[in-house]
């Protein structure tokens, strides 16, 4: 590109062409390499770049403010004070002029916030001289997250409401703003439309009363939990103002049926409907089935104070619904999951987690009723059992995804049924159901050739002949988890590595007869492998893992803690051989100094010396 008569691309290419090429690059690396390429490169994916996360460590405020005069058409900046800084590779070609700048930028910031009393850690997290900042560099700015920015206050949320006026997205979980500052918001950004309010324990109904007044008519998504002085106040205001609210995500035990009542009657454009709250009852979730006939999606969660009546009312009302989640509901039964399937024929999504008085019945009535279901999730439910799920497997012939944790009466007939009904499966999760066996393993095999993910955890009467099966019927295969399995050894995941050579994901954590054939099996046939947990593989040497890498060479994570055979020349051989290595777990005391000096970053330990 140095050579001006050789620089045909630069020569011929408008810059609203390379712009428009910039903007369609799916990762960062690509952009940052693109912008190394020359000087007019680097000034037009400086000009493309509309996106920009940052970690709110190592003085943040500081590159807030440097990254602002280089990305001038930044909409969308994500500050997470649980990640770590890193600097763009693009901030020019002149480092040490960068360096410089970057470090003249941090003592002029801490200088300027440092306060009698004030702690050394201040300086470590975003403030609202940060925010300021973020207000005067991004004026195009659209979507905003402050996550667990605890040092913003509502005086820097006031800055952004002032001079960012088309923000749209703002999502402030775990900061400790107040309501000054969400008033501020509701006063400017008229255009706000999705609001995340979690863990801001700072707020009261005042903050979000303002706020509805002032962005109730745009506001389609709102998150409200652990936010003790949020009452059923603000719900009013929000079911009086947000006549257009879609999605509300609401976990409190300061609510009670009148905010959930205002809710359901003023919004009847909801879709979205996620409720953990202790002292809401049937009356609040019947007006949701009257009056919210839009709704799609439900997610009740840890429900003591309702019962059928609730579902009955869904059921009847909200013939739209397509997923559906109960969560350590009690008081349901068979009764009100029979009401659902009888009015909700689009249910795609199904989960049952710890409701432990529905049983095979309710489960029968989804199959029957139900053909439309895509992903079923049965969670410590010990009622169901296999007529359940065989009438699944004859009902909803485009089911995808099953998972089944701790179903202790669960057996081979229902894998069984649902391998020969459901031949469309992708996804297939089972853990700790200790009546499923190699036969309804075998079916999966036979019938569902399209599997991509499969984890049978703990399922001790699983064996080899089980993953030969899928290893001849299921060559989509991308993700295993065997983890437990005791009785399977080299014979099926030889099995595996020969016949599913797409294979990225390996899980053989506890498997006391496997050794280092199988290993090597899997090196040789799934070059695409990038994670591979071995832990608790008694019987797996250096050999075994040296045969691994030889082939797989894009290995990025390898767990191999409680290995008696694994030593550090292993570990070694390991971190040598896997350039994209991202996390090695392994004992402390296999890992030598130079490994230790050469790849310390990416190794993590299970132990540490006390």
């Amino acid at each position: 590109m140095r050579g001006h008569h050789h620089d045909l691309i630069n020569s011929r290419l408008p810059d609203e062409l390379i712009l428009e090429i910039f903007r369609n690059l799916d990762s960062k690396s690509s952009r940052d390499a693109c912008s190394l390429v020359c000087r007019r490169w680097l000034t037009l994916e400086r000009l493309s770049r509309d996106t920009i996360r940052i970690g709110a460590s190592g003085s943040p405020d500081a590159l807030v403010h440097l990254l602002a005069r280089r990305f001038p058409n930044v909409t969308n900046v994500y500050i997470d004070e649980r990640l770590s800084v890193s600097l763009p590779v693009d901030f020019g070609r002149r480092r040490n002029a960068s360096h410089s700048a970057l470090s003249w930028l941090r003592l002029h910031f801490v200088s300027e916030r440092s306060e009698p009393g004030a702690s050394e850690s201040d300086s470590y997290c975003i403030s609202d001289a940060g925010l300021t900042a973020v207000a005067d560099g991004f004026v195009k700015l659209e979507k905003l997250s402050l996550i667990w920015c605890s040092n913003a206050t509502s005086a820097g949320l006031r800055s952004v409401a002032e001079k960012c006026r088309f923000l749209k997205s703002l999502d402030l979980q775990g900061c400790y703003v107040g309501d000054q500052g969400l008033v501020a918001i509701g006063k400017c950004c008229r255009q706000l439309e999705v609001l995340n309010l979690r863990f801001c324990e700072g707020l009261t109904d005042t903050g979000l009363v303002e706020l509805a007044l002032g962005c109730g008519k745009t506001l389609k998504w709102l998150g409200v939990a652990a936010c003790a002085k949020i009452t059923d106040i603000s719900l009013e205001a929000v079911g009086s103002h947000c006549n257009s609210l879609e999605f509300l995500s609401l976990d409190s035990e300061f609510v009670h049926n009148k905010g959930v009542l205002a809710v359901a009657k003023g919004c009847p454009l909801l879709k979205n409907l996620s409720l953990q709250c202790i002292n809401v009852t049937d009356e609040a979730l019947t007006a949701v089935g009257v009056f919210c006939l839009s709704l799609e999606s439900l997610a009740l969660y840890s429900f003591q104070r309702f019962t059928d009546k609730s579902l009955c009312a869904i059921g009847k009302g909200c013939k739209k619904l397509k997923s559906l989640m109960l969560s350590d509901c009690d008081f349901l039964s068979d009764k009100g999951l029979e009401a659902v399937a009888a009015g909700c024929s689009e249910l795609a999504h199904l989960e049952v987690n710890g409701c432990h008085n529905i049983g095979t019945y309710g489960l029968e009535s989804i199959g029957r009723s139900c053909m439309r279901l895509k992903e079923l999730a049965l969670l410590y439910c010990q009622k169901v059992g296999d007529e359940a799920l065989s009438e699944v497997g004859k009902g909803c012939k485009y089911l995808e995804a099953l998972h089944l944790v701790d179903c202790s009466i669960i057996g081979d007939d229902a894998i069984y049924s649902i391998a020969t009904g459901c031949r469309n499966l992708k996804k297939l999760h089972i853990r700790r159901c200790y009546e499923v066996g190699s036969k309804g393993i075998i079916a999966v095999g036979e019938n569902c050739k399209y599997l991509t993910d499969l984890s049978i955890r703990f399922c001790d009467r699983v064996g080899d002949e089980a993953l030969v099966a899928i290893g001849q019927g299921c060559p989509f295969l991308r993700h295993l988890n065997v983890s437990g399995c005791h009785q399977i050894g080299d014979k099926g995941i030889v099995a595996i590595a020969r016949g599913c050579p797409q294979l990225s994901y390996l899980d053989v954590s506890v498997l006391q007869n496997l050794r280092d054939m199988a290993l090597a099996e899997v090196g040789e046939g799934c070059p695409l492998l990038k994670d591979i947990v071995v832990s608790h593989c008694r019987q797996i040497t250096d050999v075994g893992l040296a045969h691994l890498v030889r082939s797989c060479k894009l290995l990025e994570s390898c767990h191999m803690v409680y290995c008696p055979g694994i030593t550090a020349a292993g570990v070694a051989t390991v971190i040598s051989s896997c350039t994209n290595m991202k996390k090695v777990l392994i004992e402390k005391a296999k890992v030598s100094e130079r490994t230790q000096r050469r790849a310390g970053s990416v190794i993590s330990y299970l132990c540490v010396d006390i």
